[in-house]
This record gives structure tokens, C-alpha cells and sequence, in this order.
């Protein structure tokens, strides 16, 4: 048992949260006041989080994914509409779409950024075409110039682009609406919870008539989708140290870059804007096999996307997104990440591929 505590403690994990005293500080203090649930901390957090971002409001949530459902809610979109997303993300938005009774239209990714093709998206507009849901994945911006271009409102999902920026302007501010992401492996961690932000009145105010059903009339449906003040706390710090965060991920890209670069692998788009969610390295070939071998090496590396939605819904004609899903490999690349484990990662992964292609 010892050896196994041991050997579990020396993994470097794909993900970890970066937490520390102020965050242990902040939660005592809502735990002590006895108020635990959504109340004047939730709303600080709000007010601070719509500042930090330039926005005029902004709404927690109990995560980013509820935060999209209201967003689609409060724009009135519904059975009969349909929703344009990528295919190499998650399945959030795909639930989402469906939890609003509309139709998800999936698009082609851009092979080098990993983002909604524009053009793509272009092809697929309709005129039940209600709103594009345009991801900025892995910390990189979706070109949003041609995106604005397609006359359709837009959503931004920066689930794991808070603190990223576009042309100096912070994602998050462009489209429509957008929404954010606290879970424990974001830029940003509260364990669970979300944000959704608007400059739309209208749209805000929907979104928190929509969001909790206590002391409403239960004439429309509505929903209990509020963070605890717990979370908010844990979110306050959290967002106090975001600049730092995003500082640091860049400092490991930055040696990632420089030690890969003679390897002839697809690195991430070099932009100065860029905040590595994720550092995702395409290979030559499937990923699978280097995956497993820096796995047996204590280096949790994965694919960055667990399956495309195309492929969940058993779709073909996205050759795209099948090849990026099949060679695209992600390192770990987090704040709390040690200067020896860069160092491990890097030997073992140069390692590995030099292997590899020895023996092809």
C-alpha cells in the first residue's frame, strides 16, 4: 500500500487546480458566518468578475454548462431553431442545444488553431440559424473577425479561455453573450460553477429570473442553478491570481516550445495572446500509443477532446476533426506544475517519440 501511495503521489497529472492558503482562508471565513448558500459573496464575485472582464453584468452559476442553457434561453432560442457548434469539444454544448429543444449543427475545426472554421460555419448557415456557439479552445481566440462577419449572434464559450484576450480586448466580450467555466481543471477553479456574462440587459436580467425558482410563480419552468458563496469565495482568490496564472502557463509553453521545436511536431499557433488551457502538440500518426507509454512513465498526457460529437452521433464528413482527434496529444501545463516535472515531461516525451519513430 505504501508503494502504491508513493507511485500515486510522484504521477504528474494532465490537470491539477492550484490552490493554496488564501483559498482555505476565504472558505473558513463563509463557513464561519453560517452563510453558505448564494448570497453577498456570490454577488461580489459577480461584481468583480464583470469588472475584471469590462462588462456591464455578469451572473454565477452553478456551472458553465447551465450557464449556456440559460444564455440559449434568454435569447429565445428553441424547437424549431438550430445552433451551429464545432465537433471537436465537448458534449456541454451539445447538451445544452438539446436541453432547449433546438437542433446542434456541427462544424469543421481549423486544423492548426483547433477552432470553429469560419468558413465552414459559413456553409452551414440556414435561416432557422439562431446563434453560433464559438469555443476558444485550449486558451487560444476563434478568429472572430470573420465570425462577426456572419451576420448571426454569437455565444462565446470561454470555458477555458477566462483571462484570454483578442486584438488587447478580453474574450468574452464580443459576442452576444458568453460563458465561462470555474471547474476544478480550468484556468480559473471553484471546484464546480460558471458564469454567464452579457452586455444585454435583457438578456441578464432573463438569465437570473431563469436561474432559481424560489419565491416565483411556478408558471414557467425554471430552474435551481445557483453557485454557493462557498464557491464564490474559493472564485474570488482565484480570480485575484488569474493574471498570474495565465503568466506562468505561458513560462511552461514557452520551454515546451523551445525543447520541441527541432522535432518537426505541429506546436501550438505562436500568438502572444494565447493562455494554454491546453499545450496541445499534433503528432505524425495516433496519439494513443505515446499516451499509454508517458502514462507507464508517471505523466498523465491525453487527448484533449474525449470524442467528437460527430462520432458520438455516429456522423461521418468531418475529416478534419477526425484527424486533429487523432494525433492531437496534450500535456499537462498548470500553475501548481513543478520545474522537474517540466524537465520529466519533456526527457520522456523526446524520448518516447524518438523511440517510436525508430521503430517505424
Amino acid at each position: 500500500m505504501k508503494n502504491q501511495v508513493e507511485r500515486s503521489l510522484e504521477f504528474i497529472p494532465h490537470s491539477r487546480p492550484t490552490l493554496g492558503e488564501d483559498e482555505v482562508r476565504a472558505v473558513s471565513a463563509v463557513i464561519s458566518s453560517g452563510q453558505i448558500a448564494e448570497g453577498e459573496v456570490v454577488q461580489r464575485f459577480e461584481s468583480a468578475f464583470a469588472e475584471k472582464l469590462g462588462v456591464n453584468q455578469a451572473v454565477a452559476t452553478s456551472s458553465g454548462t447551465a450557464a449556456l442553457h440559460l444564455i440559449l434561453l434568454a435569447m429565445g432560442i428553441g424547437p424549431g431553431d438550430e445552433v451551429i457548434i464545432p465537433s471537436y469539444v465537448c458534449t456541454a454544448l451539445l447538451h445544452a442545444v438539446q436541453y432547449v429543444g433546438a437542433r446542434p449543427i456541427l462544424a469543421e475545426v481549423d486544423s492548426v488553431t483547433y477552432n470553429i472554421n469560419p468558413d465552414d460555419v459559413q456553409k452551414r448557415i440556414t435561416a432557422r440559424t439562431k446563434a453560433v456557439i464559438v469555443p476558444h479552445m485550449f486558451g487560444l481566440a476563434a478568429n472572430l473577425d470573420k465570425l462577426l462577419n456572419l451576420d448571426v449572434p454569437l455565444i462565446e464559450d470561454c470555458a477555458q479561455a477566462v483571462g484570454g484576450t483578442y486584438r488587447q480586448k478580453p474574450l468574452g466580450t464580443f459576442g452576444n453573450a458568453s460563458i465561462f467555466s470555474f471547474y476544478a481543471t480550468k484556468m480559473m477553479a471553484t471546484g464546480e460553477g460558471g458564469m454567464a456574462t452579457s452586455n444585454s440587459a435583457e438578456i441578464i436580467e432573463r438569465i437570473r429570473d431563469l436561474k432559481t425558482y424560489d419565491e416565483k410563480k411556478a408558471d414557467e419552468v425554471r430552474y435551481n442553478y445557483k453557485m454557493t458563496d462557498l464557491q464564490a469565495a474559493i472564485g474570488e482568490v482565484q480570480l485575484g491570481r488569474l493574471d498570474d496564472f495565465v503568466d506562468q502557463r505561458k513560462s511552461i509553453a514557452r520551454q515546451y516550445v523551445k525543447s520541441l521545436k527541432s522535432l518537426n511536431l505541429k506546436l501550438p499557433e505562436e500568438n502572444s495572446e494565447h493562455i494554454y488551457y491546453r499545450f496541445v502538440v499534433g503528432l505524425e500518426t495516433d496519439c494513443n500509443v505515446l499516451i499509454q507509454k508517458l502514462s507507464r512513465k508517471g505523466i498523465g498526457c491525453a487527448r484533449p477532446v474525449y470524442l467528437p460529437i460527430h462520432r458520438h452521433l455516429k456522423m461521418d464528413g468531418y475529416p478534419v476533426t477526425d484527424k486533429v482527434w487523432e494525433t492531437a496529444c496534450s500535456f499537462p501545463i498548470y500553475p501548481s506544475l513543478h520545474a522537474k516535472e517540466v524537465e520529466q515531461i519533456i526527457t520522456n516525451f523526446i524520448n518516447i517519440l524518438k523511440s517510436e519513430r525508430d521503430r517505424q
